[in-house]
């Protein structure tokens, strides 16, 4: 599996998993769609969305750990 970090962009996580998506839209990331969220890294997003990365990051490595 590709090590997920706070750099990682969203467009790479979507490739990874797909299912990562409702992930970031249940946290109320509704923009994985928009191309510019593609290069957006997981730390950008979080910040425009008052998140922590941190805890993004252990959220999203988590749903890949149950697969």
């Amino acid at each position: 599996m590709k090590r997920i970090t706070k750099q990682t962009t969203i467009g790479e996580l979507l490739q990874i998993n797909p299912g990562i998506a409702q992930i970031l839209s249940n946290i109320g990331m509704h923009c994985v769609g928009c191309p510019s969220s593609q290069r957006e890294t997981l730390e950008e997003a979080a910040q425009v969305h008052g998140l922590d990365a941190d805890d993004l990051v252990e959220d999203i490595v988590g749903f890949m750990e149950e697969l």
